[in-house]
């Protein structure tokens, strides 16, 4: 069976613009060249999951069917403009509140994904904007691109092209 090749996006600060807590629809931006990039990425082949902390639940700042709305506004965003989203996982949890292993640093919800979707993990790529993004992709064996919050990626997506090449 063929195994595919993943781009893991942590989602605020990466996909959309980060502002703090993003719970309501009219709140989530895109980043500047997102579009283009994860064009380029799903064209030479990857499949994106998104994996993303959203310990405002936990803090109940908001709800369940907050993010359900969020995600389902950007997913809406993206299959506009041609991307596919195989599957956002995120982590209710937060440490203060209920320890958990989906928690980035922790690498569950990537392992999740991988097992699911039969991600060659030595063709797959993490981009995150955290330290916790980067140790979560570490330890599920994943390379990873730790950017600065909302900065442009299509230079990320050249690199991971190049990188998927050699």
């Amino acid at each position: 069976m063929k195994r595919n090749k993943a781009i893991f996006l942590d989602r605020d600060g990466v996909i959309n613009k980060e502002i703090g807590y993003v719970y309501r629809a009219e709140d989530f931006i895109l980043t500047n060249d997102i579009v283009p990039s994860l064009k380029k990425l799903q064209d030479a082949g990857f499949i994106f999951i998104v994996v993303t902390n959203q310990s405002g639940i936990a803090k109940e700042l908001y709800t369940h069917e907050d993010v359900a709305r969020v995600h389902a506004y950007m997913l809406g965003l993206l299959n506009k403009n041609g991307i596919t989203i195989s599957e956002i996982y995120y982590c209710p949890h937060h440490s203060d509140v209920e320890p958990c292993t989906c928690r980035k640093p922790d690498s569950g919800m990537l392992e999740k994904g991988i097992a699911r979707f039969n991600i060659d993990i030595s063709k797959s790529f993490m981009i995150g904007d955290k330290e916790r993004d980067i140790l979560a992709a570490e330890k599920a064996g994943v390379k990873a691109f730790h950017i600065e919050s909302d900065s442009p990626l299509l230079g990320i997506a050249e690199e991971i092209l190049s990188q998927s090449a050699s």
